[in-house]
């Protein structure tokens, strides 16, 4: 089974494994799906990250780089930060679904506690368990199961966030994670003390 289909079949049981849905119509129209961003829209540096929630180099990512790449440029609004999600497994569709549901404020929080919780139900060998830990992420969050049901049992917006992802894959040339897109410039996984270097020399001009 490629990529796709597995994907596609992963959307479909995005509830629980145990029961599938039936997946959106081909024809039908597809909802927008948005990258979702944080920081000054008008900061002079703006950052895009291709990453995979289950990705353990995002996670280390994540951890190591983007935390204080946050506290140093993105909180003071010296960078706008965007995050565009890739879907390499079900699980990672399945992280992504439950953390697009969270919104605008809870978005960034949810995807930091996933990653932190990586280990945990990204290693898991049972989907069941796995969408169980995801679930319960969202919980801790403040969503409710109700939501939760609706955001994860969407499978036209699971559609819509592949097709838009291999879009978005094919058109950046991006063939894995993490990868960054700095003021449009391409560049690959890096530690902090690299990355301020290139976001100072740009802030210089």
């Amino acid at each position: 089974m490629n990529r796709r289909a597995l994907i596609a079949l992963a959307a479909a049981m995005a509830a629980s494994p145990a029961l599938g849905q039936e997946a959106a119509p081909e024809a039908a129209a597809l909802p927008e799906v948005k990258d979702f961003s944080i920081g000054n829209p008008d900061a002079a540096v703006k950052i895009v990250e291709y990453a995979s929630l289950t990705c353990p180099h995002c996670a280390s990512f994540s951890e190591q780089t983007f935390k204080p790449l946050k506290a140093e440029f993105i909180d003071t609004g010296k960078v706008h930060f965007t995050l565009r999600e890739v879907y390499f497994d079900r699980y990672g569709l399945w992280a992504a679904m439950m953390a697009r549901c969270g919104g605008d404020l809870k978005y960034f929080p949810v995807v930091e506690t996933l990653f932190a919780s990586q280990s945990d139900w990204a290693a898991s060998d049972d989907p069941t368990a796995a969408v169980a830990k995801i679930r319960k992420i969202g919980l801790t969050a403040g969503m409710t199961n109700e939501q939760l049901d609706a955001c994860m049992q969407d499978a036209a917006m699971a559609d819509a966030m592949v097709k838009r992802f291999e879009a978005n894959m094919e058109a950046d040339a991006v063939t894995g994670t993490p990868t960054l897109f700095i003021n449009g410039e391409r560049h690959g996984n890096m530690n902090y003390t690299d990355l301020k270097a290139i976001i100072d020399a740009k802030l210089a001009g």
